[in-house]
């Protein structure tokens, strides 16, 4: 008996200091990689503001190659957009669209992944000495609950990788 006492009570330790944890945690998110590409803004633009593109470089395409995809009536620029269905737990469902584009410039994006959050995505494309410093990027509210604010903690490790496969991706269709 004694020892089921000592289980309960390590449990409400646990749980207590992972509520007083994440009191200290910001609910927001946030989550970036940068990649020198050898190219003209210009070049690149064109493979993230046409969202049909997505398709050739996106790193979670190779997780599901059964994945359905629906695309919107637009298919670039503000408005553009597209939904998706997954059997593989890591993607399961969801819908993305282009918030914002300013040509060679900035590209905005609402992501909502129905069951679990919605983020803000961009991508940044800054002219550098011989090509474009393309940049990737997300922040997701987890919202308040201690254990959302936590994995939180995680997202930056499990989201950069995906980043930085896309962005070298980008890299190797430019590269040609």
């Amino acid at each position: 008996m004694q020892v089921l006492f000592m289980i309960l009570g390590a449990f409400i330790v646990l749980v207590l200091g992972l509520f007083i944890f994440s009191l200290f945690l910001s609910p927001e998110v946030k989550v970036e990689r940068s990649l020198f590409i050898p190219a003209e803004a210009a070049v690149i633009f064109p493979l993230v503001n046409v969202v049909r593109n997505w398709e050739r470089w996106s790193p979670w395409q190779s997780l599901n190659s059964q994945m359905k995809i629906t695309y919107g009536e637009k298919e670039s620029g503000i408005g553009a957009g597209y939904s998706w269905e997954s059997h593989n737990r890591k993607l399961q469902h969801g819908h993305m669209t282009i918030t914002e584009s300013r040509p060679d410039q900035f590209i905005a994006t609402h992501t909502d992944f129905m069951k679990t959050s919605v983020a803000k995505g961009y991508f940044r494309f800054d002219p550098v000495a011989g090509g474009t410093l393309l940049t990737w990027g997300m922040i997701c509210n987890m919202g308040q609950y201690p254990l959302q604010k936590a994995m939180g903690l995680m997202m930056d490790k499990r989201v950069g990788r995906d980043f930085e496969q896309g962005l070298e991706n980008i890299r190797n269709i430019v590269a040609g």
